[in-house]
């Protein structure tokens, strides 16, 4: 099993920046990909980005292209959202997840997930 905790979230003004947070414990070995997915009030989970193991490898929702940045530290069993020129649109929840199995990034089945972490940007 794996536990996933997030932190970094908040209140941000609209063109301010972020820096959320995933500390992953337990079989922290076996991790292979992690992602940062989001939900807002009222909608449904969405994508945001994912990054292989290595962090050679990294995907991004249109949504995020060009704002935000998912990295990763295996020596902490970190994985990062250096999020910048935040929108309105972007409060929602953030949430970590992790697997195992290494598929392409853009297979979005996810076998941990994490409590997540409130996001709110104001205009």
């Amino acid at each position: 099993q794996v536990q996933l905790v997030e932190s970094g979230g908040g209140l941000v003004q609209a063109g301010g920046s972020l820096r959320l947070s995933c500390a992953a414990s337990g079989r922290t070995l076996r991790i292979s990909d992690m992602a940062w997915i989001r939900q807002a009030p009222g909608k449904e989970r969405e994508f945001v980005a994912a990054i292989s193991w290595s962090g050679a490898t990294t995907y991004y929702a249109h949504s995020a292209q060009g704002r935000f940045t998912i990295s990763r530290d295996n020596a902490k069993n970190t994985v990062y959202l250096q999020m910048n020129t935040l929108k309105p649109d972007d409060t929602a929840v953030y949430y970590c997840a992790a697997r195992f199995l290494p598929l392409p990034l853009t297979e979005l089945r996810y076998d941990y997930w994490g409590q997540g972490t409130q996001v709110t940007v104001s205009s």
